[in-house]
């Protein structure tokens, strides 16, 4: 659905929600009320002033709740002691006073809002009361034998405060409406619990000790609400100095890795743009060697003031990734406005006075800067990282006080690398000539039919150079197979088979060991992930899995197919395309499956010639 007809619908859902909320609420406010207040002696209005003026005072004294800083306030223990003690239309004459009290002390909030606060509180006031008379409830002293009564009507109180609270978010805010709810319940659900028994507590103290009790509860909750401000205010202190780096006062390494974390979920949600940029200083060693540590350190601090200037009218989030690195966490920037940022920085700090500047190859201070943008198929924090990490490398090669994009080297640049890294790769393939000659000659033909199709998908230079790279090194983990179990020629027991699927894990895990591969890890861990999700090792399903693992995933069980191999059945071209488009949309993405076909039968002729 387009975004403006999204908008259109939650506009009109808001509204229906403030006409629905309003309605029941002033519709049960009418019917327990019945304007019982007309009637009230001078004695009843000092307690529905009293009453009002303690729930007034008590939402004015929130409590603030770790993690989040939610607010929470005791007022709801008025509202449910009334129930218990006054019944229903008392307790909602104290509300229409409290709240009237409250939109004269707050004629900022918009009209709407209070009555809207007003008309939910009306709800959940009467239903609570219609629920504890329903279970045998009576007003007046808290009662040993009406337990099940008081906790019925505090359950359906907690319940809809919660439900109708997280809705409003959800409608108003556009928050997700099952993790709205599963926050406010992981957050203060023992706050919500303490406010029920407080209601009673009040029950109590208003029987026996009249006026005088609600004053000892007002102060039991105001101190209560001082306290927790002041442990929140701890908390806060404490939640900082656990996330910024102590030399540079910048987020620190931990810090950075969860908000990364966050930042992705939010972009794949929303679609916005993310990017990651990682800044290096240029020749740091040889500062450091030459004016010792204690200036080293100086450098940094003076880098990290220097960023926090230019990026604190930016949401940008600035870390100290590690000894002189720093990351750049850049939400709703593309990766081009992210170099453009980056190449002002970095010319910023050209023109930056620092002390001993002059004996750097470049004459001035300088960082090397590597940007990586975030992707919906990208899975794993650590891919961008990755990306971003070998930008930066690229970027310290071509001579270093520069900005470089991940994936944006010339064209010769990249046929150079491209060669060169298929040179290395097939060093390391060479090893299955000892171990399993079939592998080998697979992953070559595989490699093959990638460079084929990456010029059928009209891929740019960095897509085909992954594709192709990813085609030749898919099968690298087979080398941690034991010798007996890859070249088995009966069926493979349970153990056998499980201990086979684990060549995807084993060959990320050898991809990630250097720098070089790192962006290759995909190709090699989700070629067995099935369309339908029934695949291996992480059930991934559909688009979850990135395009180009999906069509190496029919390259490669193409190629199973149609090779001959001894005591296996080999599959003609025509019977491979047939088991092809049978698994289309199972095991195959069924368009990637329709264009590997089309290419296949273009070069059908060959196919066959190469057979014989």
């Amino acid at each position: 659905m387009p975004n403006w007809k999204t908008a259109i619908a939650k506009l009109h859902l808001s509204h229906l929600y403030v006409l629905a909320i309003c309605l029941t609420g002033l519709g049960l406010f009418t019917m327990y009320n019945r304007g019982a207040f007309i009637h009230y002696t001078t004695p009843t209005w000092v307690w529905v002033y009293a009453l009002s003026g303690a729930a007034v005072v008590l939402t004015v004294f929130t409590f603030q709740l770790p993690p989040q800083g939610n607010g929470l306030s005791l007022d709801s223990s008025v509202y449910l002691a009334c129930i218990f003690v006054f019944g229903p239309a008392f307790s909602l004459t104290v509300l229409l006073v409290s709240s009237a009290m409250i939109f004269l002390i707050e004629r900022k909030t918009i009209w709407w809002k209070h009555l809207i606060n007003f008309a939910i509180y009306s709800v959940i006031i009467a239903s609570a009361s219609f629920t504890y008379a329903a279970l045998g409830g009576v007003r007046g002293p808290l009662l040993d034998g009406h337990l099940s009564a008081y906790a019925g009507g505090m359950a359906v109180y907690f319940i809809l405060n919660t439900m109708l609270i997280a809705f409003y978010y959800y409608v108003f805010y556009n928050e997700n409406l099952y993790e709205t709810l599963k926050g406010m319940l992981k957050d203060t659900i023992i706050a919500y619990l303490s406010t029920l028994v407080l209601a009673l507590v009040l029950v109590i103290l208003l029987y026996h000790n009249h006026i005088f009790g609600l004053a000892l509860f007002l102060c039991l909750s105001v101190l209560l609400s001082y306290a927790f401000k002041r442990m929140f205010a701890m908390y806060r202190d404490i939640e900082e100095r656990a996330n910024r780096d102590l030399r540079t006062g910048l987020f620190n390494h931990s810090y950075f890795e969860l908000t990364l974390e966050e930042e992705m979920r939010k972009s794949r949600s929303t679609g916005s743009s993310l990017s990651l940029a990682m800044i290096d200083i240029d020749d740091f060693k040889k500062y450091n060697d030459h004016f010792g540590h204690l200036k080293g350190d100086g450098l940094i601090v003076f880098l990290a003031e220097l960023l926090k200037k230019e990026c604190g009218s930016e949401e940008m989030v600035v870390s100290r990734y590690g000894g002189e690195e720093f990351t750049l966490l850049m939400p709703s920037y593309d990766t081009d406005q992210a170099k453009r940022f980056l190449d002002r920085l970095r010319k910023t700090l050209n023109n930056s006075h620092f002390e001993g500047a002059e004996i750097f190859p470049q004459g001035c201070l300088s960082f090397s800067s590597g940007i990586a943008g975030y992707r919906t198929d990208i899975h794993d924090k650590s891919e961008l990282v990755d990306q971003a990490d070998q930008a930066l490398y690229y970027a310290k090669k071509q001579g270093k006080n520069m900005v470089h994009v991940y994936g944006h080297q010339s064209l010769l640049e990249q046929d150079i690398d491209f060669s060169q890294d298929v040179r290395d790769i097939e060093q390391q393939l060479n090893l299955f000539m000892y171990k399993d000659m079939e592998t080998f000659k697979h992953s070559k033909r595989v490699f093959r039919y990638a460079v084929d199709i990456s010029e059928v998908l009209s891929l740019d230079s960095l897509s085909k150079r992954q594709f192709t790279l990813g085609a030749l090194i898919h099968d690298i983990g087979k080398l941690e197979i034991p010798w007996g179990i890859l070249n088995k020629k009966e069926k493979l027991t349970p153990e056998e088979w499980e201990m086979v699927k684990w060549h995807v894990t084993w060959g990320k895990q050898m991809a990630l060991m250097g720098d070089k591969f790192k962006d290759l890890a995909p190709y090699i861990e989700l070629h067995h992930e099935r369309y339908d999700g029934k695949g291996y090792p992480h059930g991934f399903k559909g688009e979850e899995i990135p395009r180009l693992c999906r069509m190496l995933t029919i390259i490669d069980s193409f190629d199973a197919m149609t090779t001959e191999r001894p005591y296996q059945p080999t599959k003609s071209v025509e019977e491979a395309i047939v088991e092809l488009r049978a698994c289309a949309g199972s095991q195959f993405d069924p368009e990637l499956t329709e264009l590997f076909i089309s290419y296949i039968e273009s070069r059908q002729p060959r196919t066959t010639e190469a057979a014989v």
